[in-house]
């Protein structure tokens, strides 16, 4: 599959947003008591985390190059980052 650096930059531009947006739902989880707030924020996470796996999954198919540097490899790495760190937080929702 030959790689195309417009849709890997494109695809690094929304992880990054998509990245961010999950770290101000985790803050504005935290300092909210409203119930409803809450259950909007749970679904947008669970909707953003659902996205970031899908492109995830787009990055193992790029990342099939040889090269040790590359734009699919970043976004490969970085689409992992971003997985793992929403793993790891996820029990924030269940406190």
């Amino acid at each position: 599959m030959q790689e195309s650096q417009s849709l890997t930059n494109n695809l690094l531009m929304e992880v990054d947003v998509l990245s961010n947006r999950l770290r101000n739902i985790k803050q504005s989880y935290k300092t909210t008591e409203n119930k409803a707030l809450k259950g909007r924020l749970f679904a947008e996470n669970k909707n953003i985390f659902k996205r970031v796996n899908e492109i995830h999954k787009i990055a193992e198919l790029l990342n099939k190059n040889n090269e040790k540097i590359n734009f699919s490899n970043l976004l490969f790495e970085i689409t992992k980052r971003t997985l793992n760190e929403n793993k790891f937080e996820s029990n924030l929702f269940f406190l």
